[in-house]
């Protein structure tokens, strides 16, 4: 065996001994997500495309059954006000989360080589406490798309179960019977009321809410798990910058000194297609979140008044779990510009004078690169902060009080 190919197999060789754990353990809630609707990319070539072309023609077909003829019905057949603004919302929300589904499809290159990139840190984990760093901060981005899992899924069951269940079948004017849908449909297209149509438009209509609330999670779990990610290569880099102080000034730094630059570098350039990748969906739920929150705040005041418990849960569960998906694009956001920008600061808070001259000279290179922090922005818009979250609960607000003023 010739001495290249040694080579060549020992690179290949993870240098972290628990690189499989740790991958299955921060990956596996957000995969089993976004391969549902068939987001998450192969990472092997011509493995499992045929599959994920089926989950995401599948995926199309529901969402549009569901939300065109729900769109037609809304806009020609409605004449309602009242009604209307009951439904817009959840109008409103369904399209877009079909716009955040189809930038997803249409990042997914930009998708696998962020997730590789995840993985092969990884697999190049030297030492333990590195390791501790990343996992600190791969447990904070699992957890929080834990929390935005449990929020929306119980607040679409609550929705698309129990409370069409307690609304019941009622007789209209004209002596029929009409059975509960989770979205009204254009009765020009077909009858939903005849069975087995019925049955059929009714499940599709709950498989419809389950896709959503997936795209919400996978979306926000997405945001999480890679700025997480950064922040944590951005501390093992500062670390290892303490660390190098430690060797004293008649050591030669310059070989280890290049190695972190060159980390910092790679972040860098990671968080800027990270960003590339969220701009699009964190623009969509940035434009839609002020007016959703709202509708979904007005819902809740107005159930409350009437004393109907049930839908004010729900509208309740609906309203915590908009407003918690968008505090998290924020939160995240916020802690991405914190971490970055932070970096040259913390070059002055080690033991910078015990480096070689050269050395002291050469971190001037990365205060330089973290004199423009990493921003999460939507659609280079506005930046994604708890500046900004304030911003949108103030405005979502501001339109509640117009809302009830006009209907007064």
């Amino acid at each position: 065996m010739t001495p290249a190919i040694v080579q060549e197999r020992n690179s290949d060789r993870p240098r972290n001994p628990y690189y499989e754990e740790d991958i299955v353990y921060i990956f596996k809630i957000i995969r089993w997500i976004l391969n549902s609707i068939g987001i998450w990319p192969s990472l092997v070539e011509n493995n499992n495309k045929f599959h994920q072309k089926v989950s995401v023609g599948l995926c199309n077909f529901v969402l549009l059954f569901a939300i065109i003829p729900f769109t037609l019905h809304f806009t020609v057949e409605e004449k309602s006000w009242a009604i209307r603004l009951r439904f817009i919302a959840f109008l409103v929300f369904c399209w877009i989360s079909v716009l955040k589904y189809w930038s997803l499809v249409a990042c997914k290159p930009n998708l696998r080589y962020c997730i590789e990139f995840v993985q092969h840190d990884w697999k190049e984990v030297e030492q333990g406490e590195d390791r501790i760093l990343m996992l600190k901060y791969g447990n904070m981005g699992r957890n929080l798309t834990i929390l935005c899992l449990v929020f929306m899924y119980s607040g679409g069951f609550m929705y698309h179960s129990i409370m069409q269940y307690a609304i019941g079948s009622y007789v209209d004017e004209h002596n029929r019977t009409i059975k509960p849908l989770v979205y009204p449909t254009y009765s020009r297209l077909f009858d939903p009321q005849v069975s087995p149509i019925y049955e059929f438009v009714y499940a599709v209509h709950s498989v419809n809410g389950c896709i959503v609330a997936a795209i919400t999670v996978g979306t926000c779990g997405l945001a999480a798990l890679f700025v997480t990610h950064i922040c944590g290569q951005i501390d093992v880099m500062i670390q290892r910058l303490q660390n190098l102080a430690q060797l004293g000034v008649n050591t030669d730094l310059h070989p280890q000194f290049i190695r972190i630059v060159q980390h910092h570098v790679r972040t860098i350039r990671f968080s800027t297609v990270v960003g590339t990748l969220l701009q699009e969906v964190c623009f969509l739920e940035f434009m839609g979140s002020t007016f959703i929150i709202c509708m979904l705040e007005y819902y809740t005041i107005t159930d409350w008044e009437v004393n109907n418990r049930l839908s004010f849960i729900t509208y309740s569960v609906l309203l915590v779990s908009l407003m918690f998906n968008i505090f998290i694009l924020c939160y995240i956001g916020d802690l991405l510009v914190e971490k970055t920008s932070n970096v040259g600061s913390l070059c002055f808070m080690i033991d910078w004078y015990k480096f070689p001259v050269d050395t002291m000279r050469s971190l001037i290179l990365i205060m330089a690169m973290s004199s423009k922090p990493t921003k999460v922005t939507a659609g280079q818009i506005a930046v994604l902060n708890l500046s900004t979250f304030g911003g949108i609960l103030k405005t979502s607000l501001a339109y509640l009080s117009f809302l009830r003023t006009a209907e007064m």
